[in-house]
């Protein structure tokens, strides 16, 4: 199977980053894979881009020629933001070429792509046939005339039918998949399908975690309102609870005020991925209070790789991957007295049932998010799309 993945890189690199270096990784060893990348640019340069990002012929011409280059049978396309924008999606189905798109976020739904804006869910957007209060409040970068440029391209596209070319919406979880079908967006619920992501190596649980773990508990993620920082910081406050915190960004100082109130928390800046392996190995609990709904957190992958637990918010893709009394528990979101009871109840639990839960998280991981698993479930998903194609031709 030939496979042509086009990919938009942001200014700063991100987790849709690395999960297109891993599915390209993985699905090489079995196909012959080639990969067309975009990058959005600062300044001059990237104005140009978002005024073009409706209908960008040079980026239409590059797709044209890697499809004559590559003789794709199907393309994979992950995000068309700015740099490449639609014209990508039609370009290949002009060539009669079948395409696959992964929704890592909802910026087809709303221009924040997050549906989070000042602190708390925007969820206005997802019925709208056109999203003018997030214009109105600027969702994007603060900026109502990016908003409304990005929701411009968006909503022409959808009265052009470009969004129902498309033949297959990966979605991460069954919650986005309900989201999409449930909104205004218009397509077809049969074009969805779930696959999840997955870690990029198979953490096995080392015999030592054969033995009691410590009593600490552990945050990872970036430093932000959105990711439930401030709701963690006032769950732990005044506790005696044990919590080490590893990111960074712009809530570090409240995080550095908080460690220096209270002896029991400890900031540990960032980590990379060898040095927070034996922390996720030795913690109580992964604790994961973010506030909006999420795409797919690969730290919950790597907590359930590690037979970890998840305390997390009752809320999007953590209700798709947290199953309550089975790999962790839930709380309610953005609930720091929730998370504050939920934390010594887990302190006074057993041994025993904490192992139990650590056991149900390595299933999930194994069940769910393994590398062999998800080559499987890409592999199928192509070739259901291509015989579907070529029936219809």
């Amino acid at each position: 199977m030939r496979i042509l993945i086009i990919h938009n890189h942001y200014q700063n690199p991100g987790g849709e980053d690395t999960v297109v270096a891993q599915e390209e990784y993985l699905l090489a060893e079995t196909e012959h894979v080639a990969l067309l990348t975009f990058r959005n640019r600062k300044g001059w340069p990237g104005v140009w881009q978002t005024l073009w990002s409706p209908w960008n012929i040079w980026a239409g011409q590059k797709v044209k020629r890697a499809i004559q280059r590559h003789r794709p049978d199907i393309i994979h396309i992950h995000n068309l933001h700015y740099a490449v924008g639609p014209i990508a999606i039609r370009v290949a189905k002009r060539k009669g070429i079948p395409v696959v798109m992964t929704l890592h976020n909802y910026r087809l739904l709303c221009p924040s792509a997050t549906l989070f804006h000042n602190g708390t869910l925007f969820t206005d957007s997802i019925h709208a046939g056109f999203p003018w209060r997030a214009v109105r409040v600027g969702v994007h970068s603060h900026s109502r005339f990016k908003t409304f440029w990005l929701a411009l391209t968006t909503w022409l596209h959808r009265k052009m039918g470009t969004w129902r070319m498309v033949d297959r919406y990966i979605t991460l979880t069954d919650f986005a998949k309900q989201l999409f079908i449930d909104s205004s967006f218009g397509v077809p619920a049969e074009k969805y399908i779930t696959k999840p992501n997955f870690t990029a190596a198979d953490l096995k649980i080392p015999a030592s975690m054969e033995q009691p773990r410590t009593d600490y508990f552990l945050f990872i993620g970036r430093l932000t309102q959105e990711k439930g920082i401030n709701v963690l910081l006032e769950a732990f406050a005044g506790t005696n609870f044990r919590l080490h915190i590893v990111g960074d960004g712009p809530l570090r100082n409240e995080v550095l005020a908080a460690t220096q109130q209270s002896p029991t928390l400890t900031y540990l800046g960032t980590l990379d991925r060898t040095a927070i392996a034996p922390l996720l190995a030795s913690c109580t609990a992964l604790i994961f209070p973010s506030t909006w709904y999420e795409g797919m957190p690969m730290t919950l992958l790597e907590a359930f790789a590690a037979g970890t637990p998840v305390i997390a918010s009752d809320l999007g893709a953590m209700q798709s991957m947290v199953q309550d009394g089975h790999n962790g528990w839930l709380f309610m979101p953005g609930n720091a007295s929730a998370l504050r009871e939920k934390a010594k109840q887990w302190l006074d639990t057993d041994a025993t049932y904490r192992q139990l839960l650590g056991s149900g998280a390595r299933q999930a991981y194994e069940q769910l998010y393994t590398a062999k698993r998800n080559q499987l479930l890409l592999t199928d998903i192509y070739r259901t799309v291509i015989e579907a194609s070529l029936r219809s031709n």
